[in-house]
């Protein structure tokens, strides 16, 4: 499959014949499934994860194949429009996913665990992993092919960011048992290692470093590495001063992100996720 879909990307036919619609639709059951992934765990990597290229190719040859149809439930009051590669995501109750009523949208291409629990609304794109036991809360969106590990709370208006393209290019990556606190945003790639917390507005991406304040050290991306939050790290969002010039005489500050401790057993009982609500 990926040689096949990798020569389909790569060199563009005149038209697509049954052949490659029956051959995406063997890749995408896949997707579905989990047995292909455009992200995964990888211990050799320095980030811990290694990005399959070949199966972001696949997710955009969909696009390619695929045609815009009609696929609105009422086309005068609510019209929905998109390739025909990519519809909702079926769903049936042996599959152990709760998606509470009130507007939540998967798309077709998603691994969804058993016991995911979707607040309305809430927003999965196409090749996001989504490990068992995860909440997704209202007003939170997963993006394409982010990668989100088990037992992990997203909380309300979060954004996780994924990317497509470039195809090389590292989605985010959220780890088992992490808490995501409410108006939190994850982009570009970023790493977030398993039990960390990120408190309610914490913004993580590629161009803000996060100052560690228990190991005296600062984490950073580089320029061919992703930041990467380490294991059981509480992060809550900060401000540094400016030091020279106007912004300094000003008293002006810039937002960064700071750990503040390490998750502890208090951690772990203040944001232990509700039994009762499964």
């Amino acid at each position: 499959m990926q040689a096949t879909i990798e020569n389909l990307f790569d060199h563009k036919p005149e038209t697509y014949t049954p052949e490659h619609f029956a051959l995406f639709s063997e890749f995408k059951a896949a997707l579905n499934s989990g047995k292909i992934r455009s992200a995964e765990p990888d211990a050799s990597t320095p980030t811990g994860w290694r990005v399959n290229a070949w199966v972001k190719k696949g997710i955009l040859l969909g696009f390619r194949l695929g045609g815009i149809v009609d696929m609105s439930i009422d086309p005068a009051k609510l019209p929905f429009l998109d390739k025909s590669t990519y519809p909702v995501k079926q769903f049936g109750v042996n599959d152990g996913v709760r998606i509470v009523p009130g507007g939540s949208s998967v798309r077709d291409g998603v691994y969804m665990g058993r016991g995911v629990t979707c607040m309305p609304p809430m927003y999965i794109n196409v090749g996001a992993y989504v490990g068992d036991g995860t909440m997704v809360d209202s007003h939170a969106l997963v993006g394409s092919c982010a990668q989100i590990g088990k037992n992990v709370h997203i909380s309300a208006a979060s954004q996780i960011g994924g990317v497509l393209e470039p195809v090389g290019a590292l989605p985010v990556c959220i780890e088992d048992e992490v808490l995501i606190g409410g108006n939190c945003g994850v982009y570009e790639g970023t790493v977030v290692k398993k039990q960390a917390v990120l408190g309610t507005g914490t913004i993580l991406n590629r161009s803000t470093p996060v100052y560690d304040l228990v190991n005296n050290t600062v984490h950073r991306a580089t320029d061919d590495q992703p930041l990467v939050i380490p294991e059981g790290a509480v992060v809550i969002a900060g401000t540094r001063a400016v030091t020279s010039g106007p912004g300094k005489d000003w008293g002006i500050s810039i937002y960064t992100p700071v750990i503040v401790k390490y998750r502890d057993e208090k951690t772990g009982s203040r944001v232990q996720l509700e039994d009762l609500l499964r």
